[in-house]
Order: structure tokens, then C-alpha cells, then sequence
């Protein structure tokens, strides 16, 4: 280890705890241990510009920590604006018209979740039972079941007959 590292290794050890709190005032403590890796991560490619002085050392992590906070706060933003783009996309490109379906959908809202979930996979996302098992990491045999079970208690939601095999 060289001496940039060695004056580096010392810095966490002195400013580790109450950067760690700073970050867990503004994330909360189930992000701020992973703010806190990636802010050593930076410092550490960022090591030769490690101040020799300590206070300088310490500020200088915390300027560190302060751009990983804000990182981290524009990618939740980015990653929100994308849900919501997600949730209104999917609605405006598939649009029915005049409610046109909205039976079938509420049907499939009152299935219970993992059924619910592998008609949604097989009709809506174009996937196979196979795939859709995989997905859910559940065997194929149990995904078959699913599936059955899903169809007879639309077919029965929506009083439609079963076709005859």
C-alpha cells in the first residue's frame, strides 16, 4: 500500500461513522451503508487529490459523500419519471375503446395475485408458460397449474362455457 492509500485508509477510518450518519439523515439507514461504499469507491479513484491535512481529508469526504447523495437523488428521480411513463405508455398505446374489455381486466384483477400474474405474462406480455415459469422461478408443472386454475375461475367470473376438448 502506498502512502496516498495509507493516508486514504486512515481518512474512512476517522470520518466512516459520521458520514454514515450524515448519509442516514438524508436516505435512511437501508440506503445510506450503499451511498457510503459507492462515496469510497469515488474517494478511492479520486485518491490523489486527498488532501494531507485532516480536517482538508475529512471535508473532502464529505464533498465526496454530498455528490453521491446527489447522484443518487437524481437517479430516483429518473427512475420515477420512468414508472410514470411506464404507467401512463401502456394505457395510451393500448387504449380500448369505450371501455371495450374493462370486464375481462377486472376479472383478472380479482384472481388471486400469482394467478392473476401468469395470465397477465402469457396474454398480455406475449410470454409461454415456460417462459413465464421461468420468470417467476417456479417449476413449469406449477405454472401449468396456475394457468388452469386462472382460466377456470375467469371462464366462471365471466360465465363464459368451457370449450369442449
Amino acid at each position: 500500500m502506498n502512502a496516498e492509500d495509507r493516508r486514504l485508509v486512515a481518512a474512512f477510518e476517522s470520518t466512516a461513522s459520521p458520514l454514515l450518519a450524515y448519509l442516514e439523515r438524508r436516505v435512511g439507514a437501508d440506503d445510506a451503508a450503499d451511498l457510503l461504499g459507492e462515496a469510497m469507491v469515488v474517494a478511492w479513484r479520486r485518491v490523489r487529490e486527498l488532501p494531507v491535512d485532516p480536517e482538508g481529508a475529512r471535508m473532502w469526504l464529505f464533498g465526496i459523500a454530498r455528490g453521491t447523495l446527489l447522484n443518487h437523488a437524481r437517479g430516483a428521480r429518473r427512475r420515477w419519471a420512468l414508472v410514470d411513463r411506464i404507467r401512463i405508455a401502456p394505457s395510451e398505446l393500448h387504449a380500448p375503446a369505450a371501455d371495450q374489455g374493462s370486464d375481462v381486466r377486472d376479472a383478472i384483477a380479482r384472481l388471486d395475485p400469482d394467478l392473476g400474474e401468469i395470465v397477465r405474462l402469457v396474454h398480455w406480455d406475449g410470454f409461454s408458460l415456460a417462459d413465464a415459469a421461468a420468470l417467476l422461478g417456479i417449476p413449469s408443472s406449477t405454472a401449468r397449474g396456475r394457468y388452469q386454475r386462472a382460466k377456470a375461475e375467469l371462464r366462471a367470473a365471466l360465465s363464459i362455457e368451457a370449450p369442449l376438448a
